[in-house]
Order: structure tokens, then C-alpha cells, then sequence
């Protein structure tokens, strides 16, 4: 497969990912962590199902696949999820998840530090701008009284873009993993959620058909097929153009957001979200001279 051909493919979980937030949001009450591991459950499962139909040995897939990567997918799917979902929960969710959504800066930033690379005059400007961006949502949101904890939810939001981040940038040192391996990182990243979720929460169930559906839909979609869309991307494609690519996530997550009545699309939000993104353009387009 050429780089141009990855890349786009990688597009595809960007286009996925831009449903996470709405898709969370309408899965209350069921706690982080245990949402963690029904929509862990469901994609790998269904990687499972999709490895056995391409007639593809498991056995072989875990013998390429090395500790290295190992640790790399489970700390970045468990470790990312979990957070996000806690952001969300804490936080009014368009606010937290345009923070979180500072992770396509932050690829753009990271992969100078990969062989061949380097960081540049741009890649800093960029940051700045959509460090500007963040602040204008963190200012406003963290003065609204309907959240449980805005300010914790917030953090947890920087600390998903950093998870995120880190995991996909690292990937590309483990490039010879096949791309099936994902499927055992789901199903692990499960495993981990719900021990996790045994020991320190609740147990609640979705409300209605919506909310079983929703995290059904997270499973497939979102917290599923755009993993293995993503690893194809980081791999094999143009790291910094999907960096560039990402930041049409938040846009078109804000912007499903307030379609469907979850959020309001005030001039704050939508000045922050054009400041990230004009941020990760700025720093891409550094990158590629």
C-alpha cells in the first residue's frame, strides 16, 4: 500500500472519531470503565470475527507482535479511553473534547522527535496558536455549574491528548506489527476496564434502546474499526498530514454536538475550535518543508 493510500485510510477513524463524543455523551449513566469494556468487548470480538474471515492465523499475529508493541497498544487504547470517558463525564463534553482533540498538535510536535525528523520555527507557532484555543475553553467552560468537576474533567482531557499522542507516534517504531494485533489490544484493554471498573465503580446499565445502541455503535465504529484504520495510517501513511487531517475530528464533533442538542455552538466554541485547528495546519505545514 503507497503512503497516499494509507493516509487516507487513516482519514477514515477521523471521520469515526468525530461520532465519539455524541456516542459517549448518550451512554450516561454508565461509568468510564465500564464503558471501557463493553465498547472494548464489542471490537474485539468483532476483530476477532473479521481476522477469521480473512482465513488469518492468531496464533501468527501474536507471534510477530513484540512486548514492545504490546505495551504500546494497551497503555495507548486503555489508557486513552479511559480518560476520555472520565473527561466527559466531569466536564461539559464539547469543551473536553476539543482539549482532547489537541492530540493532532501534539503527533505533528512529537513526530520531529522521529528519526530523520526535526522540530522547526512553525511547529511552535503552531503550538501556541491552538494552545490559544484550548485556553478560550478552558476560560469559558470551566465557569459553567452544570458539570460535576470541570477543571479535573479538563486535565484529564490534556492528559488524553498526550496518551493518544505518544501511542500513535510510537506505533511507527513498530511498524512490522501486523495490523490484526489491535484486535488483541482491544480485547485486553477490556480485560483491564473491567477488573478496573469491578474494583472502583459502580455497576450502570444504558437507559433505552438509545443507550445500548450507542454503545454498541462505539464498539464497531469509534472504539473499533477506526483503530485499525488508524494503525494502517500511522504505519504505512503521512504521520503529520493526518495530524493535519485530525483536527477535522473536533470541528465535526462540535458541530454534531450542537445538531443534536448536546451542546451550544456559541462564538467561543467556535473561535476555539478554528484556533486548534489553524494551529495543527500552521505546525504541519513546518513539518513538510
Amino acid at each position: 500500500m503507497q503512503a497516499r493510500q494509507a493516509t487516507l485510510v487513516g482519514f477514515g477513524a477521523v471521520l469515526l472519531w468525530s461520532l465519539l463524543a455524541l456516542l459517549t455523551v448518550w451512554t450516561a449513566p454508565v461509568p468510564p470503565f465500564q464503558l471501557n469494556a463493553m465498547a472494548f468487548a464489542v471490537a474485539g470480538v468483532s476483530g476477532l470475527v473479521w481476522t477469521w474471515l480473512r482465513g488469518i492465523s492468531v496464533a501468527e499475529v501474536l507471534r510477530r507482535t513484540s512486548p514492545a508493541a504490546w505495551c504500546i497498544g494497551v497503555v495507548g487504547l486503555f489508557g486513552y479511553h479511559a480518560l476520555y470517558f472520565s473527561a466527559l463525564r466531569l466536564a461539559p463534553p464539547a469543551e473536553a473534547g476539543l482539549i482532547a482533540y489537541l492530540w493532532p498538535l501534539l503527533i505533528v510536535l512529537f513526530s520531529g522527535l522521529l528519526p530523520g525528523e526535526r522540530l522547526r520555527a512553525g511547529h511552535v507557532v503552531g503550538a501556541l496558536v491552538a494552545f490559544a484555543g484550548a485556553a478560550i475553553v478552558v476560560l469559558g467552560g470551566a465557569s459553567q455549574g452544570a458539570a460535576p468537576a470541570p477543571a479535573a474533567g479538563f486535565a484529564l482531557a490534556f492528559l488524553c491528548a498526550l496518551t493518544w499522542s505518544g501511542y500513535s507516534v510510537l506505533s511507527r517504531l513498530v511498524s512490522r506489527t501486523p495490523t490484526e494485533a489491535v484486535t488483541f489490544f482491544c480485547l485486553t484493554a477490556a480485560a483491564l476496564s473491567g477488573v478496573t471498573h469491578m474494583l472502583v465503580e459502580p455497576t450502570r446499565w444504558p437507559v433505552g434502546p438509545v443507550g445500548h445502541l450507542a454503545v454498541l455503535g462505539l464498539g464497531l465504529g469509534p472504539v473499533g474499526l477506526a483503530f485499525f484504520l488508524w494503525d494502517v495510517g500511522v504505519k504505512r501513511g503521512d504521520i503529520r498530514l493526518l495530524g493535519v487531517f485530525s483536527y477535522a475530528a473536533p470541528i465535526l464533533s462540535t458541530a454534531i454536538l450542537v445538531g443534536a442538542g448536546e451542546a451550544h455552538g456559541g462564538l467561543r466554541l467556535v473561535s476555539a475550535a478554528f484556533l486548534v485547528a489553524g494551529g495543527a495546519f500552521v505546525a504541519a505545514r513546518a513539518g513538510r518543508r
